[in-house]
């Protein structure tokens, strides 16, 4: 997937599809790419997300950006979404490690060794948007566990996103390892610090993909296997 997403962005990129264009239908890009139509539909809805592309009903997906600014996870750009982030999730963890529970920490223990285990990438980022949820839990406002619950579909999507373009997985599980080791010490600078980190690993991740790659750029026979 991701070499077909790297040929289809390049072409736009590079202004073989201009802005306004339709590419072609899946199957001629099945036949052309010599790919399936489950990895192909997996790159146009990464093209989606990243900004370069729409898809109309009925229609055909048409280009509407030459490069990636800001993608879209649901309804809020990434930029807006790591923002709040930011400003609700790094005090909420500071607020859990000095509130939680027993039954806080354990419903994240038992949580966190499920993520550790999990291999399939679908039910890996049902359990981080939950966990997010429980950490919010432990800092004992609902107010916060509102507020994860509205984005909590845009969590889902940027998740999905990152795993499937950024390998974050076994990267995230270690963050949010040393969050819980924090919230059980109950130590309130280190959880702060734990939740810093992760959404700086997030920004990080972000920004690699949306950078521009040359070597994601097809060759003559089109994108590697």
């Amino acid at each position: 997937m991701e070499a077909v997403l790297g040929h289809l962005r390049g072409a736009i990129e590079r202004g073989d599809y201009a802005i306004g264009d339709k590419l072609p239908s899946e199957a001629e890009l099945c036949r052309t790419l010599e790919i399936s139509r489950p990895v192909l539909r997996e790159a146009l809805r990464a093209l989606q997300t990243m900004g370069l592309t729409v898809s109309r009903t009925g229609k055909g997906t048409f280009v509407v950006a030459a490069a990636v600014e800001d993608p879209t996870f649901g309804d809020y750009a990434a930029s807006d979404l790591l923002e709040v982030r930011r400003h609700v999730e790094i005090p909420v963890a500071g607020y859990a490690a000095r509130r939680r529970t027993a039954e806080n920490l354990d419903h994240l223990a038992h949580l966190l060794d499920r993520m550790e285990q999990e291999t399939d990438t679908t039910a890996w980022v049902a359990m981080d948007t939950v966990f997010h949820l429980a950490v919010a839990e432990a800092a004992q406002n609902p107010v916060f566990r509102r507020v994860i619950e509205e984005i909590r579909d845009a969590l889902a999507r940027q998740s999905a996103f990152l795993n499937e373009l950024g390998g974050r997985r076994e990267q995230s599980n270690r963050e949010h390892r040393a969050i819980v080791e924090a919230l059980i010490d109950g130590s309130e600078h280190d959880a702060v610090q734990a939740m810093t980190h992760h959404l700086d690993r997030v920004e990080t991740t972000l920004t690699d993909i949306m950078r521009p790659s040359r070597a994601d750029a097809p060759t003559e026979d089109g994108p590697e296997a």
